[in-house]
């Protein structure tokens, strides 16, 4: 995820007391004018080198792949209380990119005003230089002020986007759909091993679940979403139905587990109308695997549905077959660079 490195933000008043007490201990090297000079300068560049380091830390979302950019203004919409934003106030990535634009601002007007500045200490005498260098510290300390409300945003941003799961959408991608309890996430830790990760979505209660699968020098991310595939868009909120979006831009394919046994507590019919509509709403082939084949429930209910492939992974039977439909239903694959050997 782009968004895992992301340094701390820091906030107005922590920056205003950085660049003034850097000031301080530069004027104290020198004496007369030099000093005014030298506290000047270094204030102004505190103030300015710090904001653009938090501009420049982020992404350029315009070049981000649409899977990234889709899930932070998912999570960054879902930061945002909607009880306190007006109609016309921006949410979600356009109110992120809004304030990188204004602490971009501010680091522009603070390096104008060091520059128009230092001029006329140069002609000044001593007094007056420390007079024109007390009006800068004034005007940058308004400049920061009125960017506070930008900086916690940002900082804020960073705090819900840091954490998110590792899923990188330049590998190809099984995403594993399917209502609860049909074995998802047995199926997920079968195939992968001891080579998945957990971790959450803000907008979801249960953990992500991504793990990864070798074929051919080629690895393939197999991701089971919790609180995006598993229940019909009609009972998703505005949020969840966005990161079903992105999921869709990820996914090269889908492989969806039934429970025809209906032993998860959701009717067959019910499982049968999410497959459809995800098959619908996505570009990628959408695989129908029947799970829990060790039951005799299952297999009786089962053999109409004409599914792709019939696993357990109660019992390990024909796991690896279905991994196999679904990787080889996935048509992207990346160019991969030749062995030494080769």
């Amino acid at each position: 995820m782009i968004f895992e490195n992301l340094p701390t933000t820091p906030r107005s008043e922590e920056l205003i007391d950085k660049a003034f007490s850097q000031a301080a201990r530069a004027g104290r090297a020198k004496s007369g004018r030099e000093a005014q000079e030298s506290m000047l300068r270094t204030a102004c560049n505190v103030v300015a080198d710090n904001a653009d380091n938090v501009v420049q830390s982020w992404p350029d979302f315009g070049a981000a792949d649409q899977f990234d950019r889709e899930i932070a203004d998912a999570v960054l919409r879902r930061a945002t209380d909607p009880r306190q934003t007006d109609e016309d106030e921006q949410v979600g990535l356009d109110a992120l990119r809004a304030s990188l634009s204004e602490i971009t601002w501010a680091a522009r007007q603070t390096r104008a005003i060091r520059d128009e500045t230092m001029s006329k200490l140069r002609r000044s005498d001593t007094e007056m230089a420390r007079k024109h260098r007390k009006q800068v510290f004034a005007r940058v300390a308004d400049i920061v002020e009125e960017v506070e409300e930008d900086f916690l945003r940002v900082g804020a941003a960073r705090d819900a986007l840091r954490d998110l799961p590792e899923i990188r959408p330049e590998e190809p991608t099984i995403a594993v759909a399917g209502y609860p309890n049909v074995g998802k996430s047995s199926f997920v830790n079968g195939v992968t091993r001891a080579s998945n990760e957990t971790a959450t979505y803000p907008f979801t209660t249960r953990a992500v679940q991504v793990g990864h699968v070798e074929r051919d020098r080629l690895r393939y991310q197999i991701v089971d979403t919790p609180g995006i595939l598993d229940r019909p868009v009609a009972e998703r909120n505005e949020i969840e139905r966005q990161a079903e979006s992105a999921v869709a831009h990820l996914a090269d394919a889908v492989l969806f587990v039934v429970d025809a046994s209906a032993s998860c507590g959701y009717p067959l019919d019910a499982q049968l109308r999410l497959r459809d509509e995800l098959e619908e709403r996505f570009d990628a082939p959408v695989l129908t695997v029947r799970n829990k084949t060790d039951r005799a429930d299952e297999t009786a209910a089962g053999e109409e549905i004409g599914a792709d492939a019939a696993m357990s992974v109660e019992t390990g039977d024909k796991v690896e077959t279905a991994l196999d439909a679904a990787l080889d239903a996935v048509t992207y694959v990346p160019e991969i660079p030749p062995s030494r050997r080769e």
